[in-house]
């Protein structure tokens, strides 16, 4: 197929910023794709590399290029490429990511296949320093675990998602700039309530790991607005405390900051607790999808745990005496929890000879 459909099936959109050396390797993933009924919008947000001379370079007549007059960041970026859209289905990718050849084939056929579903996100395998591991993630999903993991987490990698842009409401940005680096999981949210999420299984991406962290600006600008996502989202769901829930959920759960105390960690068992009941309680949720519910609420329960024992905030007793329903201890066997409690009292006696 040449490509040159006046509306093509998808639309990829893509922010560009000083992407020269990974770019092109990002695009040539696009060209190997078995389905080809697309077209890629890059908005190049006034690179200073040769990021535009690149992409200008680029034969491929699926490809339209639109060079910024002023830089504005790469979430208005977004949002300028998805105005310029002119596929049913819309297709997230970064500048640096490589797209396995089956991906958008993949996507395409479950989003046919499936009407009630919004937004199918895929696995993705990570590459970093030429190597490629197997994603962290919860390794099966359904519809239902994906929706209620968005409650506690952002399961989801950006450059794996595929949504249909008819259900992207045309009263609120694609994505919000107010929501900086939590933009795409606060697309997620909105868009669960025009319809399902689903991620398919199989990895179709390699995500690419820098070795540099983020920064502390980047780190607190994400958690402050991921905070604001899930406490609009609580407040949605009819919780009086939102935002104390929102910011234990941020803070020990996807941050993985151990917990203060022994009052912090029973809190956070509450919230996680009354979360997962009023989600089963309104939601048709079948007997799969619950029992994933269960098991990977657990694992992460018993991360909090492990984590609370290690830096000595919580004593083994209270890890076993604070058990919310339904919230078990996932794989921690008692000789992991003896191990973490034993780690923890040694950094306690080392805090305590300091001290004095």
């Amino acid at each position: 197929m040449s490509g040159l459909r006046t509306n093509p099936a998808v639309s990829v959109v893509m922010a560009a910023y000083n992407g020269a050396a990974l770019i092109g390797e990002t695009l040539d993933s696009l060209w190997a794709q078995i389905f080809t009924d697309f077209e890629v919008i890059v908005v190049d947000d006034c690179s200073t590399d040769d990021t535009l001379a690149v992409l200008r370079a680029c034969p491929d007549p699926r490809l339209r290029v639109i060079a910024a007059d002023r830089n504005v960041g790469p979430v208005r970026s977004r949002n300028r490429a998805f105005a310029e859209a002119r596929g049913r289905y819309i297709a997230g990718l970064d500048q640096d990511d490589i797209c396995l050849p089956n991906r958008l084939e993949r996507q395409v056929a479950y989003l046919d296949a499936h009407p009630d579903i919004a937004l199918v996100a895929a696995s993705a395998a990570i590459l970093e320093d030429g190597a490629v591991t197997s994603s962290i993630k919860s390794p099966v999903t359904t519809p239902r675990l994906v929706e209620w993991l968005l409650w506690i987490e952002n399961p989801l990698v950006w450059s794996t998602v595929m949504l249909r842009r008819d259900r992207v409401s045309p009263a609120v940005e694609f994505t919000r700039p107010d929501y900086l680096y939590a933009e795409d999981f606060d697309l997620y949210h909105r868009m669960a309530r025009r319809g399902g999420i689903a991620r398919i299984d199989d990895p179709l991406l390699l995500y690419r790991k820098h070795g540099a962290g983020a920064s502390q600006l980047y780190a607190e600008t994400m958690s402050s607005n991921a905070m604001r996502v899930l406490a609009e989202s609580y407040a949605a769901e009819g919780f009086d405390d939102a935002e104390v829930g929102a910011k234990l959920i941020i803070e020990h759960l996807m941050r993985a900051v151990p917990v203060y105390d022994r009052a912090t960690f029973e809190r956070l068992g509450r919230t996680i607790g009354a979360l997962q009941a009023h989600f089963i309680a309104t939601r048709e949720v079948d007997a799969e999808s619950l029992r994933m519910i269960r098991w990977e609420s657990a694992l992460r329960w018993g991360r909090v745990v492990r984590a609370g024992l290690k830096a000595g905030t919580i004593g083994l007793m209270a890890a076993m005496a604070v058990r919310p329903d339904h919230l078990g201890l996932g794989y921690s066997s008692m000789e992991e929890l003896l191990g973490s409690r034993l780690i923890g009292g040694a950094r306690t006696a080392v805090r305590k000879g300091r001290a004095a």
